[in-house]
């Protein structure tokens, strides 16, 4: 039996035009393991793992497998050697269906469908993933393509599997038949590496953890001598815990004039005579599990989908009512919705931080078509300062940036157009605990600069942290209202379920 490392790493440096995104990395990676690499967005996580998915070759240092040297040129080849990623952005092929995807690169010669749909079939079932092979994979979800990603690594029979954000997009019932699956595959002894900004889940499902800072190695050691505050502090340098989600308010912003009534509002099975309103100078919070019409709602707010034509109820922005076909419309009455799933909706990812930055502007400014750069330049520079957005320049594409820049992209390109409405879809999903406690604290000083701010999240904390009033939805509209002093976990959470 050989007693190497399924994989290590020694020295592991990767630069880029000089600069480094990894220095000096060790790491090992036992047989059987789940091992959580966690670290604030730029930390070098992804560069690491990528190094031992083939995706990228070291500038120096050296990688091992079962104590070999090796040095995977491409996905395909450290594929070979048993080195399977599951990628945050999916590395799908949109126009196949899902057993295609599946068996890529596993033809035979002579390729009878029929014959694959079966065996995707009975494959996809023993690990209780509720997919169609015969889906198009442009069709699916989010969810869907993550897990046809997953049982992907499964079926190529991979060493070690690692897996970038693999529960960003999934429900928490998805996430259960995610973490089963991950406890199968260390029973089979294969090794596991889990990127993930959500460290409550790298405490749930690690043997051990290793913590990342500016592209070095902070410290590496096992899942039982850690707490939420010591990842944070070795995370961030700094102890965060106090900050990030606060302790419980003990005032709230009072209310100012009346920005948005929404009135028996109907949209398809999601929304069903919802009724809310939102004032200026607070921070609504809008809490609800998955399929409560939260976002649906929101949505028709923003013009992004339209309500029912016949009874479809009424929206009302500073006591005019309004019916929006086109999301331009609700920008230039100063309406903003930051949406939740960016990589699709959120930014055009060739383009640069000023020219995505400055098209929010131009999405403002009815009439006005032409680009000026130096215009574009001068946004792009002012907005980037402001919200902190880390990168070598203004001129970086957006699809370089880390996740949590990626977001503060995606709000400077909203706030440009200076909206009297923010609508923030689950501000920090996919982002960091640096970059969550900036988002926080711009989220609070627009309220205080008597905007009104309405912040839709799944996780109960940050609603709990950013809101001076917590709307809860169910089954498609408001149930309960409460405000951040009298409200607790169990009381919204009761309310989102009964």
């Amino acid at each position: 039996m050989n007693d190497a490392p399924a994989l290590e790493l020694r020295q592991a440096t990767k630069k880029y035009a000089g600069v480094p995104a990894i220095e000096g990395v060790d790491f090992v990676l036992k047989r059987g393991e789940i091992h959580s690499i966690v670290g604030e967005n730029g930390a070098g996580k992804s560069t690491l793992t990528k190094v031992m998915a083939g995706v990228v070759q070291l500038s120096s240092g050296q990688m091992l497998i079962d104590g070999v040297a090796v040095n995977p040129q491409t996905p395909n080849e450290a594929m070979k050697l048993g080195v399977a990623m599951v990628f945050q952005e999916t590395s799908l092929v949109p126009t196949m269906t899902v057993a295609q995807n599946l068996f890529l690169g596993q033809e035979k010669f002579f390729n009878r469908l029929r014959g694959i749909y079966i065996a995707a079939q009975q494959f996809l079932q023993s690990l209780q993933f509720d997919v169609d092979p015969t889906a198009q994979v442009s069709l699916l979800g989010a969810a869907k393509k993550q897990m046809v990603e997953i049982a992907r690594a499964v079926l190529h029979d991979a060493k070690v599997i690692i897996f970038d954000e693999p529960t960003a997009s999934l429900t928490p019932e998805e996430k259960k038949y995610f973490f089963d699956l991950v406890f199968k595959l260390k029973q089979r002894g294969v090794s596991v590496i889990f990127i993930s900004h959500a460290l409550e889940e790298a405490l749930l499902v690690s043997d051990r953890i290793t913590i990342l800072r500016d592209g070095k190695h902070v410290v590496t050691d096992d899942k039982v001598n850690f707490d939420r505050s010591r990842i944070v502090q070795a995370m961030v340098g700094r102890d965060l815990s106090q900050t990030l989600y606060g302790q419980k308010k003990t005032t709230v912003r009072a209310q100012g004039k009346r920005v948005l009534s929404v009135q028996n509002l109907r949209m398809a099975a999601m929304v069903k005579n919802n009724s809310l309103s939102v004032f200026a100078g607070q921070v609504t919070g809008v809490f609800g599990l998955v399929g409560s019409g939260r976002t649906e709602t929101f949505k028709v707010v923003a013009g992004v989908i339209k309500r029912d034509f016949m009874h479809g109820g009424e929206v009302l922005l500073h006591g005019r009512p309004v019916r929006y076909y086109v999301p331009a419309s609700a920008v230039r009455d100063g309406i903003a919705y930051v949406t939740e799933d960016r990589k699709i909706e959120g930014f055009f990812e060739t383009k640069s931080i000023a020219d995505n930055i400055y098209l929010g502007l131009l999405a403002k400014s009815k009439g006005k078509s032409l680009v000026s750069r130096s215009e574009a330049a001068e946004v792009g520079e002012h907005w980037i300062k402001q919200l902190k957005v880390r990168a070598i320049s203004k001129d970086v594409k957006a699809i370089e940036l880390s996740g949590g820049n990626q977001q503060k992209v995606v709000i400077a390109k909203s706030l440009v157009q200076n909206p009297d409405l923010i609508i923030f879809d689950e501000p920090t999903r996919g982002v960091d605990v640096g970059a969550i406690t900036e988002i926080h604290e711009l989220i609070n000083r627009l309220a205080d600069e008597g905007k009104a701010v309405v912040v839709i999240s799944s996780y109960l904390p940050e609603v709990m942290a950013l809101s001076d009033r917590i709307l809860v939805q169910r089954m498609g509209k408001v149930v309960e209202e409460y405000s951040a002093l009298e409200a607790n976990e169990e009381k919204i959470m009761y309310a989102a379920i009964h």
